[in-house]
């Protein structure tokens, strides 16, 4: 789908750790530093394949696996401005009434149809919008 659309679509991920999740702030805080490695989607993925089994000792295996400088990725874990990030992004799926995740949006609308066909036709329906404007 975002090959089909790539020059109409931007996907923008927040995070949103749940606290019903012990690690979910934990693991927000380690794709972020990932991805000043640029590893972020490598490392969301791994969190997300085994989320129920995820601690503080399979995060550092994760870092590990993905052949991050570790001192770097250490520091990065522990900087303001990746916490402020996720306070920002929680602050904000909090404002669109966000109780669960994951949470797709289109151009601001909420999609309730995850199947491609339901995303598809929401972005067309936003790009016909967006032509008759």
């Amino acid at each position: 789908m975002l090959k089909k659309n790539a020059t109409t679509v931007k996907v923008v991920f927040m995070n949103y750790p749940l606290k019903s999740h012990k690690f979910a702030s934990k693991a927000a805080l380690a794709a972020l530093a990932g991805d000043r490695q640029g590893k972020f989607w490598e490392f969301h993925d791994a969190l997300f394949k085994d989320y129920r089994q995820i601690n503080d000792e399979k995060i550092q295996q994760i870092a590990v696996q993905l052949g991050l400088d570790q001192t770097q990725y250490e520091k990065d874990r522990r900087d303001p401005a990746i916490l402020k990030k996720i306070q920002i992004d929680v602050q904000q799926a909090r404002r669109l009434g966000i109780t669960g995740v994951p949470a797709v949006f289109v151009n601001g609308k909420r999609l309730k149809n995850w199947s491609p066909d339901g995303f598809q036709k929401a972005i067309d329906s936003e790009l016909t919008k967006g032509k008759n404007n």
